[in-house]
């Protein structure tokens, strides 16, 4: 298989997501530790015809940073 960034993006997202779910079903543990940032409240832009909501979170956890270094090793195995 030949490498490439799209590989390599599609595992470190696939990396995330596994590792923000295995946080979730281990909410008491340090994996689920982590820091959010982003827009609490979203931005709402009201221009009477439509009304455009803008909201952005990210939460980085333990759990999300392992399954990024374990997508990592993976790609470099593939």
């Amino acid at each position: 298989m030949r490498k490439n960034t799209w590989t390599c993006l599609l595992l470190i997202l696939a990396g995330i997501v596994v590792g923000g779910f295995i946080g979730t079903a281990f909410p008491d543990t340090f994996l689920n530790y982590g820091q959010s940032f982003g827009l609490t409240n979203p931005f709402v832009l009201d221009l009477g015809i439509i009304a455009i909501t803008f909201g952005l979170t990210i939460k980085i956890t333990i759990a999300s940073i392992i399954g990024i270094a374990v997508a990592l090793v993976v790609y470099r195995l593939i």
